[in-house]
């Protein structure tokens, strides 16, 4: 069980796309851009014409199941070049007969329209020579092995080496792996979800909202997030037999049945839901439904801000402001996480808008960096000691928030040129 040595070699395309491949439910959409298309298209046609005896794609790591081989790593390019070899008149592309997600099948309509269009303009016997070519003279390194876990080892440490993946589709795969024990249909509605989500939206979740999150309530560190740090995700293991761990599972454990059973809808819901940010996660299908509930609440407190302040309130245009808004957007998805979206009431919203947008008329200035430390409480030009989100990870009552005094900013002069509709707003609602 392992790496199957027999089977680790340098194939020639038209064994690869002979084999019985399949797309397991956990692949990701077929989404290469035209772009990539036409570079695979240039790089093989280029090679056909200047005779060069052999093109190597890469790598394939492949996952056997009986007579089967999961696609791990390499779809995209296998399916490409299956379209490529489709618009050359091989029709009977067996990857192509794989159920695709409608995401997938306009890229591949869109991808093929591209690659035909390219091909129209060949010669009968320059298609059928080029096609030769890309069968018999194009390579992959083949690396099968029979144990899923292994595979995505594999998988992993390849694309370490190259291009690196973004931190969320490294925890979707290692969160699949957790899984195991699902169902395929469990696996399959999961990863639907989790796929038809924009993708730049996903990673800009975990990279300014959750990362920052988990970190700032204590006192540490949360910005730069990348792939080195997405432990802070991977949560309890099923095989973890620690008393905190089976503490949390069996919290887990409940949830998930008091919903199965049905009670009031409301209580239901909430129980399906509730995730607490200062909390672990339980790894595996817990982890893809945290992500899906803590986008569906920032997505609502993002329509909250919109409702009440104007945009000229909550300015975007430089990276300052940026950072600005995403830290009130912080403040306020951390104390709707503790106390309920119902509990932003227009004195927390004050509050918090208070303690956010003073740092922006105090700074002519605002980076990541400044961001960072005043989230810690450790800005030494305003509210210095002030650990907000530690504090609000305390609190037992929503009204506790009204308790802390923040200090009235010494604002910059240009900065209230500047931001008038701001200045404005925090005067008026804190009658400075």
């Amino acid at each position: 069980m392992a790496l199957l040595q027999e089977e680790l070699k340098i194939t020639w395309m038209q064994d690869l796309l002979g084999m019985k491949l399949a797309l397991p439910s956990y692949q990701r959409p077929y989404s290469w851009s035209v772009q990539s298309t036409n570079t695979l298209f240039f790089d093989t046609y280029n090679a056909y014409q200047e005779g060069i005896e052999e093109y190597r794609i890469g790598s394939v790591i492949l996952h056997k199941e009986h007579e089967k081989y999961n696609i791990v790593d390499g779809q995209q390019r296998l399916t490409t070049f299956s379209i490529l070899l489709y618009c050359l008149g091989d029709e009977a592309q067996g990857l192509l007969q794989e159920k695709y997600s409608q995401l997938s099948n306009d890229v591949i309509v869109t991808n093929y329209k591209i690659l035909s269009k390219r091909i129209s303009e060949f010669s009968a016997d320059e298609r059928s020579d080029y096609k030769r070519y890309l069968l018999s003279q194009c390579s992959a390194v083949q690396i099968v092995t029979n144990n899923e876990q292994e595979a995505f080892q594999f998988f992993d440490s390849q694309n370490s080496r190259g291009k690196e993946l973004d931190p969320h589709d490294l925890l979707k795969s290692y969160h699949l792996r957790e899984m195991e024990d699902a169902d395929e249909h469990q696996k399959v509605n999961i990863i639907n979800k989790w796929e038809n989500l924009n993708q730049n939206h996903l990673n800009d979740l975990f990279k300014n909202y959750l990362y920052p999150l988990t970190q700032w309530y204590k006192g540490k560190y949360g910005v730069d997030y990348s792939s080195n740090k997405i432990d802070v995700f991977k949560g309890i293991k099923s095989s973890n037999v620690f008393n905190y761990a089976i503490y949390h599972k069996a919290s887990n454990l409940f949830v998930d049945q008091f919903n199965a059973n049905g009670s009031s809808e409301l209580l239901a819901t909430r129980a399906l839901n509730q995730f607490q940010l200062t909390q672990p996660l339980i790894a595996g299908n817990r982890f893809f439904n945290y992500t899906l509930h803590y986008g569906k609440q920032l997505e609502q407190i993002q329509k909250l801000i919109k409702k009440v302040h104007s945009n000229e309130q909550v300015p975007t245009r430089g990276s300052g402001n940026v950072y600005t808004k995403q830290l009130y957007e912080c403040a306020l998805l951390f104390f709707a996480d503790r106390f309920g979206l119902e509990n932003l009431t227009k004195g927390v919203m004050q509050q918090l808008y208070s303690w956010c947008y003073s740092l922006r008329l105090t700074m002519e200035s605002v980076r990541l960096q400044t961001i960072n430390k005043y989230a810690r409480g450790k800005h030494e030009r305003l509210n210095n000691g002030l650990e907000l989100f530690a504090k609000i990870s305390e609190m037992n009552h929503p009204e506790e928030l009204k308790l802390i005094v923040l200090e009235q900013p010494a604002f910059d002069n240009k900065n209230i040129e500047k931001y008038k509709a701001v200045y404005t707003l925090l005067c008026e609602w804190n009658r400075w």
